[in-house]
């Protein structure tokens, strides 16, 4: 079970009794903070909060600790006092938002990198220049574009988190187990994401383009 603190942060203790009561457990697998933009670039804010989050660690009411949404400003800051470094960070990746050497910084730094919106380039950034080349590798190994777009996250040891409210859907994509991109696809759609910029989420917090 995995659940994050949005509101109440600043009483990250508070945040996970009232969570905890809510969902009538007494401990969960991850806790994660929902996003860094609250602190408006306050370094010591970023590090007081995340000494809470590992007074929940400590406690036992959470298995592990980690972030979401954190560019590697946010990140510096934490490991510059952290006592326990995050586990994950949960933030939204694919091909047309791949965030410069911040894939690279989170291996160097030992965290786990979740990516959510893994789809995001076939649904709402449909129309983009990897159409094409999606459309062919989905042929070549006989699955959808969706289930390509969660490969590519997947061959870079990035954990990938979809939903869907179909049943179907949620069991073809099981199919991603049973292909391989060569690493050469794996770069051509690194390379042709790269071309072109998307943002789904948090669009008020970054300037037209900023890609970071």
């Amino acid at each position: 079970m995995t659940t994050k603190v949005i509101t109440n942060i600043d009483d990250i203790p508070g945040a996970i009794d009232a969570s905890l009561k809510k969902l009538g457990l007494d401990y969960v697998d991850l806790y994660l903070i929902h996003e860094p933009f609250w602190a408006k670039d306050d370094e010591t804010l970023l590090q007081k909060t995340w000494a809470q989050m590992e007074q929940v660690a400590a406690s036992g009411k959470a298995k592990s600790i980690g972030v979401s949404n954190y560019l590697k400003p946010h990140l510096e800051a934490v490991l510059k006092t952290a006592k326990v470094r995050p586990a994950i960070n949960q933030i939204e990746f694919h091909p047309y938002l791949q965030h410069g050497d911040l894939l690279a910084y989170h291996r160097n730094k030992d965290i786990r990198f979740a990516a959510y919106g893994p789809l995001l380039p076939m649904t709402r950034g449909a129309g983009g220049p990897l159409d094409p080349l999606l459309e062919s590798l989905a042929k070549k190994y006989a699955v959808s574009l969706g289930e390509i777009l969660l490969r590519w996250v997947i061959e870079q040891e990035v954990v990938a988190i979809t939903t869907s409210s179909k049943e179907q859907r949620l069991s073809d994509y099981l199919r991603i187990f049973t292909f391989k991109l060569t690493p050469k696809e794996v770069e051509e759609i690194s390379q042709v994401g790269s071309t072109h910029h998307f943002r789904g989420n948090w669009n008020r917090m970054f300037v037209q383009g900023d890609r970071s």
